[in-house]
């Protein structure tokens, strides 16, 4: 066999990579690597979306309807998906392309098919709808505001996006500084507001409590059972969008392709994202290492340790304040929480929690908003308008943004506008997309890049074990679903 890579001089075809459905990539040299503060990032923005619809909403219900029970079923869905995100960026990293795009290299409709998989769970505003009400509790508001303070929300991420030279750099900053708030918030949590009694109750969730998982689980509606694994983490494709914001941030191979700007205030560029792979020698093999070293010390300690911390700690405050058996239907139970709080804690201590659920939820539809952007408008212009000179990733982009400003809008005011239902809705979908991707991955990084960087060993076995994970529990739902209609 013939090792191309090693002898292939920059900007010849790169015959490893696929190019049966989209253009061939080139090679060209793999950029030195950084160090962990300057790529610091992409798991930030991939970590304020999951806190604010697994870690604050979903598992903190769960939390109050079976006690703490579920901990090692949270615990083993954030780690499957650090793994999963791994993958995503080992491909971002080789060549600069999305994952997506090399889904549509094995092919091409793939692309028609992930934006389906985009926008349908995505497409509903429950994290706004959530910050909104959330806002409500803490100011004392009426519910008729939740609609069109969520509504005036949408449009200021559509402003906030639009205007932005840089999409990423301006997300970059306003999730550093969200994130910053919300771990804040969890150090008092950690030190003011937990008991050694509520620290018990969870090392009882990891052992004690492990023969009452089955009971526990059959207590739980189907949905949101596989809503909460999926959003255990971030969920669905936003770990997808991990590969653009590696792209953005210009990590590995990403650091050759244009980035995302605004029409208005940036400089934009006509070309498709079709990206390169590095030559096989052992300068680029070494610069390799160094790169995938870097964006996994960043993905484990950013996304999973805070990921996982953040979990146990609202699960540990729903059980300590509120307790197993609550009847609060809806996103009442955030009320509940904030009401206990108050009593237990001080006056102050409610709306001090409310106004984190204002901002961890504000931060992920935030993210919510610019993935589904991302993402959709690389696969368009990389498909299908790679030729124009008119519509450029960033115009795309911004349509996008703006489409889901207006369909968001749409939905609350006809009446839609319960945020657990809408959450719910969104994670079981995502269940579903998961275990597509992760099949997708192993014949992406183990079947297209070269085996000496490319899927194998203990991660091989970790994304098999996420299509078996997320593929039986979406058998499980699709079963327990069809079952009702007969």
């Amino acid at each position: 066999m013939v090792d191309h890579a090693s002898s292939s001089p920059a900007s010849a075809p790169a015959p490893e990579i696929s190019s049966q459905y989209l253009r061939p990539v080139t090679y060209k040299v793999l950029p030195e690597p950084l160090p962990l503060r300057k790529v610091l990032g992409p798991s930030v923005l991939l970590l304020a979306g999951s806190i604010g619809s697994g870690e604050f909403v979903l598992w903190p219900y769960i939390a109050t309807q079976t006690g703490l029970a579920l901990v090692w079923l949270a615990t083993i869905g954030i780690l499957t998906q650090y793994f999963l995100n791994m993958e995503i960026t080992r491909y971002t990293l080789a060549t600069g392309e999305t994952a997506v795009t090399g889904f549509t290299r094995l092919w091409k409709h793939w692309g028609w098919l992930f934006i389906i998989m985009a926008v349908v769970p995505w497409m509903w505003p429950g994290w706004a709808t959530g910050s909104s009400t959330a806002l409500t509790y803490a100011f004392g508001l009426s519910e008729g505001m939740v609609v069109p303070i969520t509504i005036i929300t949408l449009i200021l991420i559509g402003i906030v996006l639009t205007v932005s030279p840089v999409v990423y750099q301006t997300v970059e900053k306003i999730q550093f500084f969200l994130v910053a708030l919300i771990l804040l918030f969890m150090l008092y949590m950690i030190f003011g507001l937990l008991s050694g009694e509520s620290w018990a109750a969870l090392l009882s969730g990891f052992t004690a409590e492990i023969p009452d998982i089955p009971s526990a689980i059959g207590t739980i509606p189907t949905a949101l059972l596989l809503g909460a694994i999926a959003f255990a983490g971030a969920g669905g494709v936003m770990n997808l969008a991990q590969s653009n914001w590696v792209r953005d941030k210009g990590m590995g191979m990403g650091a050759h392709l244009p980035k995302i700007v605004s029409p208005i205030t940036g400089q934009e560029t006509t070309s498709a994202s079709i990206g390169y792979f590095f030559p096989q020698n052992s300068e680029n093999m070494n610069r390799w290492k160094g790169w995938w070293r870097v964006a996994d010390r960043e993905q484990f300690i950013t996304f999973f340790i805070l990921g996982l911390l953040a979990i146990m700690l609202f699960m540990m405050l729903s059980f300590t304040y509120v307790g197993v058996g609550s009847t609060a239907q809806n996103f009442d139970f955030v009320r509940l929480l904030g009401e206990s709080l108050n009593l237990k804690v001080g006056t102050w201590a409610g709306p001090a929690f409310w106004f984190i659920g204002v901002v961890v939820l504000l931060s992920t539809n935030l993210t919510v908003v610019d993935m589904i952007g991302r993402i959709v408008a690389d696969i368009v212009k990389t498909n299908w308008l790679r030729d124009s000179q008119a519509w450029t990733e960033s115009r795309l982009y911004l349509t996008i943004v703006w489409l889901m400003v207006i369909f968001g809008s749409v939905i609350l005011l006809a009446g839609v506008n319960q945020p657990l239902l809408l959450l719910v809705i969104a994670s079981a979908l995502n269940g579903l997309v998961m275990f597509v991707y992760s099949v997708l991955l192993i014949k992406l990084n183990r079947g297209m890049l070269p085996k000496a960087i490319g899927l194998g060993g203990v991660r091989y076995a970790a994304v098999i074990w996420a299509v078996i994970f997320y593929g039986g529990f979406s058998i499980y739902l699709i079963i327990n679903q069809f079952g009702r209609l007969f």
